[in-house]
């Protein structure tokens, strides 16, 4: 723990080197979703390879740059890119910018992925605010010594996604005539998608949408106290009676055409918080 407090320092010390913006909302913006970041008013922009201890994107369609700016009138610290399990990081190293933006004051965190629907009222393109997680990555970020600085050693789970920021992005969704649903994401390990007989196991446990992201920064970020808001698109449908191969790049270019609804929707969201 030691060790991860040195290192949450480190990478706070450099960021903070290169900007004066004292950020309060963090945004994680996952695959094909990184035109958020075109709407900040930029201050400073950091590759994540500059800086101490964070990981490096390896994916296609992740940018890998932290952007600290203004957004909506809100001081914000975005990942335009985020972090996986599946490309060989542990959950600790996948979580460490939700780690850095708790340091560098954030309280409350907005996240988005791209997901494969599960629930037969959804369609390609759909936006989904997420109602609360499974997660099935088989670890968690919190495994191993707990440190009472950084959050509890059984921090509670009973509202991982702020029940009130839910209701306020479907007020913004219903004024601005964006439809907007709302399931349970369940989190896996990949890089592989799901089989027929898995997406029917996914479903029948309650999720809505599947996706390789977004959970262990959640659990993260409710163990350091923040507030979570997450969307998800919908970019392929899995449906196992009638699933057709998918493939990433079709992944990437549908999350891409719904991402000017989303970025509405947050940019919105964001104002009104």
């Amino acid at each position: 723990m030691e060790d991860l407090k040195r290192n949450i320092s480190e990478a706070k010390a450099f960021i903070s080197s290169k900007s004066k913006i004292k950020p309060k909302l963090g945004i994680i913006l996952g695959t094909g979703l990184g035109a958020l970041a075109k709407e900040i008013k930029v201050e400073t922009t950091i590759p994540y390879r500059d800086i101490p201890h964070f990981p490096v994107s390896t994916v296609y369609g992740h940018e890998g740059r932290l952007i600290l700016g203004v957004l909506g009138g809100k001081k914000v610290m975005a990942m335009q890119g985020r972090f996986h399990y599946y490309e060989g990081y542990s959950l600790q190293e996948v979580t460490f910018p939700v780690r850095v933006m708790k340091a560098m004051g954030v309280d409350t965190l907005v996240v988005s992925n791209a997901c494969g629907g599960m629930n037969p009222q959804f369609s390609r393109g759909d936006i989904m605010v997420i109602e609360d997680h499974i997660n099935l990555f088989g670890d968690n970020p919190l495994r191993g010594p707990n440190d009472e600085s950084l959050g509890p050693r059984f921090p509670d789970m009973s509202e991982p996604y702020s029940r009130e920021l839910i209701a306020l992005a479907e007020r913004v969704a219903l004024e601005a005539g964006i439809k907007l649903q709302k399931g349970v994401y369940v989190g896996v390990q990949g890089p592989n998608l799901e089989t027929r007989a898995e997406y029917r196991f996914l479903r029948g446990i309650g999720a809505d949408v599947v996706g390789m992201s977004t959970v262990p920064e959640t659990i993260v970020a409710v163990h350091s106290g923040m507030k979570v808001l997450g969307f998800s698109v919908v970019t392929d449908l899995c449906l196992p009676d009638a699933l057709k191969p998918a493939s990433h790049i079709e992944i990437v270019k549908t999350a891409s055409q719904a991402e000017p609804k989303l970025t509405k929707l947050m940019m919105l969201t964001i104002e009104r918080m």
